[in-house]
């Protein structure tokens, strides 16, 4: 019996199990289809198979063994009816605008998004007569005021990069239906192992699998979760047209990304939650923005919304920039990498990498301020990231030379 006909199968074993099918060879891991084309057995099947009245692998740009699997178990985990798996995360919300919008339409957005989402609204789909409105993530008054006659989409984060705000999806959805729009929700944070938002309403929802579905910083990609029209039918087609692929290998690392995905979010969580408890007790630290947190104004809705609050902790320090290199420089065991979602914790400041090209107002507008850092908590034990971010403490509190570089400083 197919894994996908075995009813009520719990996360963990969809997670393990879901859209593989065995070949012939009767493999237990599920293999690569390293193959660019596909053969057919006759002429009359070569054009059932392009024409779409038969189903059927075709060529790898948008049918690809390997791919399908990797789709089918992400639309499993998330409870969507199909998925489209794209090249990067950037290209699935590219391809979800393509394919789902046209000139003349309106998006309201959360002002806390990433930097390139931003670029990608403002700067290129503003060229083909798209706009954007930028309104506060939680603020469902403002939701409701930027909402126009073309408005079509709202798309959001939540919890929000790198501040962890959170959106009421449910109130969300209910207020983009009303207005005929369609709610996307980016996942990438909490993944489907802790927050499904198709239940509270969300029509689509985004994934940079590059994060934490790879989990080990390995390869690029992304997909869209949604239902069998717009996703099946109209992302597929740009998709098929246009050719942000992913590609066989990656969509192999990601299952097997995908196989451990459970368990890597419940020691994240731990671990981010224990980092940000110490954190807040540090002197050089103002304000730590981390929801497990009941210092957070949205703890509450956290636990209702979230199954558990995730492996991204940032924090803001007295002092500025110059407070945050120094604690970034002075680290020797995290890396330093604007990436998040791996096994290594990483560190980054935000007003210089991911939201750098954001002009200032627009970073301020985001609440990116100066002396924001933030940390994806990786699975070292915490008392060693503990001991790794004490340098830079020790360097805040005893004035050194914070402008020292640094190669200039650590001997990495």
């Amino acid at each position: 019996m197919p894994i996908d006909d075995i009813p009520e199968l719990g996360f963990a074993s969809l997670a393990v199990r879901a859209g593989q099918q065995r070949t012939f060879e009767g493999e237990h891991a599920e293999p690569i289809f390293a193959t660019s084309s596909f053969v057919f057995a006759n002429a009359a099947e070569a054009a059932a198979r392009f024409s779409g009245t038969v189903a059927g692998n075709i060529y790898s740009r948008f049918t690809n063994p390997t791919v399908r699997v990797f789709q089918e178990r992400l639309a499993a985990l998330e409870g969507g009816e199909t998925c489209i798996a794209t090249s990067s995360g950037m290209a699935a919300i590219l391809a979800t605008c393509m394919a789902l919008l046209k000139s003349g339409d309106h998006i309201v957005s959360a002002n806390s998004i990433f930097g390139s989402t931003i670029s990608l609204f403002t700067n290129y789909l503003s060229k083909f007569g798209i706009a954007t409105s930028y309104v506060p993530l939680s603020n469902l008054a403002a939701w409701e005021a930027a909402i126009r006659p073309e408005t079509r989409l709202f798309y959001l984060e939540t919890p929000s990069n790198p501040l962890m705000e959170l959106a009421d999806i449910r109130a969300l959805a209910d207020l983009a239906h009303a207005h005929g729009c369609l709610l996307v929700v980016d996942n990438c944070f909490c993944t489907p192992a802790l927050q499904q938002p198709f239940p509270l309403g969300a029509d689509l929802v985004i994934h940079s699998a590059t994060k934490y579905l790879d989990g080990q910083g390995r390869c690029v990609g992304g997909a869209v979760v949604g239902d069998r029209q717009r996703v099946g039918v109209d992302i597929y087609g740009f998709l098929r047209t246009a050719g942000p692929t992913l590609s066989p290998f990656n969509a192999w690392v990601f299952l097997k990304g995908l196989e451990t995905l459970s368990l890597r979010m419940r020691a994240h969580s731990e671990s981010a939650l224990h980092l940000a408890r110490w954190l807040e007790a540090q002197p050089a630290v103002e304000r730590v923005y981390y929801p497990g947190l009941p210092s957070h104004p949205q703890h509450e809705l956290a636990k209702r919304q979230q199954s558990g609050f995730g492996g991204i902790v940032s924090f803001e320090l007295h002092g500025g920039r110059e407070a945050a290199w120094a604690l970034i420089d002075a680290t020797q065991m995290i890396s330093i990498t604007a990436n998040l979602g791996d096994a290594k914790t990483t560190i980054t400041h935000p007003a210089t990498t991911t939201h750098g090209r954001l002009t200032p107002q627009e970073r301020e507008t985001a609440g990116i301020c100066e002396g924001l850092v933030r940390i994806s908590v990786g699975l070292e034990t915490v008392a060693d990231i503990q001991r790794d971010l004490e340098r830079g403490f020790q360097r805040i509190a005893s004035h050194s030379d914070l402008s020292a570089t640094r190669g200039e400083t650590t001997d990495r």
